[in-house]
């Protein structure tokens, strides 16, 4: 693997933002931003179901791999209509607002920002990073996607959410949804979406210019993640500072 990648990759799995999850201050002021972060991880994800497999009218049988149509169908469904903690039918993006509003953190932001996108009220850096995004979404070659989708996201996810598990834990904070939200990722993507993120990757990256571009895609998600990561970091110590 790249090095830049696997560097990139350490230094947000142990990034510096966990252990400040140690109240639920703290963790209102993190979903607060990260929420804006699981709703553009649709947009990739979506982009993927697009390019791959058929949602038009009329429909036409897709130009991949049925194996590969029937991988992004399944993590559509897990994403997109997955069963919440009280066994119903949710998005994961919904039932993280559910766990936002459990603990009180403020939803109003996201909320204002997806009645008409507008990306003039986000910090700076957030717009930077959820920008980012949905560009890829919308314009990038379906490897790129493919790359920022499992590098930047499926790859990391069981790392990350692990490490802010152990502190939510360790300091007994009560956020059950948020917990079962957690789990679940760690679940879903460590042993199915990761393996079949992995899967689709390797099948779209047919030759030594498309995995160039799968190394320069991951390297600049990662440098997102990384860049949004200490951008709450420093929301949160602000707050501290104000406290």
């Amino acid at each position: 693997m790249n090095q830049s990648i696997v560097k990139l990759r350490e230094d947000i799995t142990s990034h510096p933002l966990y252990a400040d999850l140690n109240s639920l201050d703290a963790l209102r002021v993190f979903m607060k931003f990260h929420v804006f972060a699981v709703w553009d991880f649709m947009s990739l994800l979506k982009s993927l179901q697009r390019k791959i497999t058929c949602v038009e009218i009329p429909w036409k049988e897709s130009p991949f791999d049925p194996e590969l149509v029937r991988l992004i169908n399944e993590i559509v469904l897990g994403e997109e209509s997955d069963k919440d903690h009280e066994g119903k039918s949710a998005s994961h993006f919904t039932l993280y607002l559910k766990a936002m509003e459990e603990i009180g953190a403020d939803t109003k932001a996201i909320q204002t920002f997806l009645k008409g996108l507008n990306f003039s009220i986000l910090p700076e850096t957030l717009k930077e990073c959820v920008l980012f995004h949905l560009n890829l979404a919308e314009s990038g070659k379906v490897h790129e996607v493919a790359s920022s989708f499992f590098y930047g996201r499926e790859k990391l996810i069981p790392d990350m959410f692990s490490s802010i598990l152990k502190i939510l834990n360790e300091n007994q904070l009560k956020c059950p949804t948020l917990i079962y939200y957690f789990k679940r990722h760690i679940e879903l993507d460590g042993e199915e979406h990761g393996p079949k993120a992995m899967k689709c990757l390797d099948v779209l990256a047919d030759s030594p210019e498309k995995l160039q571009e799968v190394e320069k895609a991951a390297i600049e998600s990662l440098k997102i993640r990384k860049k949004l990561w200490d951008f709450i970091k420093d929301e949160i110590n602000s707050q501290s500072r104000q406290s």
